[in-house]
């Protein structure tokens, strides 16, 4: 077998499935090992314990798939650029961009099964593929096949895309020659990403604390949001794409033309006051297939009410609360009863009299 040449043609099929990039790396991951075990050891992954399981087999790729030798790590963007003045107005909602369309997870997986199952029936061997779904170092293994550097921001950035892009990986048996290049980080001394956190998560460059972080408190998180926290989050009802927005490098990022990632009911823009008149079946409906149903509707309710807490006082904005606060779906919620109680109290005492 030509494996210098079935590399060829596997790039040729991934493009012909909509990824932008892809590189080849062999299953060393020591250079990523040993700030993973420390960030463990701070306890910065917060109430994600999944990240503290099989912890020698996401740092060994062999011991999570028996017989691999090389990694595929593949790249598709996805920027969707938002209305400006969305994170400005305080009477909208937030989400990031990332999760307006279908969910990722199912559009890459998909994608790479097909180019598994491709490359299975070409040249044989064994192929596992992954998209944030099992204990996988998929930023490390991004870096060490030349898609981008890490960022300040623990983010993999790239010169032709920034960081609007998700990450793949097929896990495979075959000898595929190493194409991945080690690209130079070029942050150089730009901390515009540190700067612009607004909850100051960034706690050195490339070290993210999930427990501050914007992200982990309205996705992962399923308890109350730190009082501390909560005027920080402004607008942001789930997901944070500040570190992005900012960063010099997102500059030359293009939109995505791919179809699946378009905004889906208007949730590019959409007022908090709308968001809080979808009952249960309706959020459930309108979020099918969606990265949103990552959370359920007692976190979406604590997400809505911390944003409407921290907007400008509006009388539908208030109702918007105070009927939220009253329907039967919320009895018995401490959830999201705390939070709604929270923000009437911030919503009441600045109603002009």
């Amino acid at each position: 077998m030509d494996y210098s040449a079935l590399l060829r043609r596997i790039e040729g099929w991934s493009r012909e499935l909509g990824f932008q990039q892809l590189g080849v790396t062999d299953v060393d991951l020591a250079s990523a090992e040993a700030r993973f075990r420390r960030w463990i050891a701070a306890r910065m992954q917060g109430t994600m314990s999944y990240l503290e399981r099989n912890v020698e087999k996401r740092l060994h790729p062999e011991r999570l798939v028996p017989g691999t030798i090389r990694i595929i790590s593949v790249r598709i963007d996805y920027l969707t650029p938002p209305p400006p003045e969305v994170l400005a107005d305080s009477a909208c909602a937030y989400v990031s961009r990332y999760a307006l369309g279908r969910d990722y997870h199912k559009t890459v997986r998909s994608r790479l099964a097909r180019l598994a199952a491709r490359i299975q029936a070409e040249a044989g061997g064994q192929h596992r593929a992954f998209v944030d779904s099992a204990p996988v170092m998929e930023k490390a293994v991004a870096v060490n096949a030349g898609l981008g550097w890490q960022g300040k921001n623990s983010l993999v950035l790239n010169e032709e895309s920034g960081s609007w892009f998700f990450l793949g990986e097929i896990y495979t048996s075959l000898p595929l020659p190493v194409n991945g290049k080690r690209v130079p980080d070029r942050c150089g001394g730009c901390k515009a990403c540190i700067s612009i956190c607004p909850t100051d998560a960034i706690v050195n460059p490339r070290v993210l604390d999930a427990r501050r972080c914007i992200s982990y408190l309205t996705i992962e998180s399923k308890g109350p949001i730190p009082h501390e926290l909560r005027s920080r989050i402004g607008n942001r009802v789930f997901g944070c794409d500040d570190c992005q927005l900012i960063c010099p490098w997102n500059r030359f990022a293009t939109p995505s033309s791919e179809r699946e990632f378009a905004p889906r009911h208007g949730l590019d823009s959409p007022t908090i006051s709308r968001l809080l008149q979808w009952e249960e079946s309706k959020f459930r409906r309108r979020t099918a297939g969606m990265a949103l149903r990552r959370i359920d509707f007692s976190q979406w309710t604590r997400n809505l009410a911390v944003a409407a807490g921290n907007a400008l006082p509006a009388p539908e904005l208030l109702a918007s609360v105070q009927a939220r606060r009253g329907e039967r779906s919320v009895a018995g919620d401490e959830l999201s009863l705390e939070h709604l109680d929270w923000a009437l109290g911030r919503l009441e005492r600045a109603m002009p009299a």
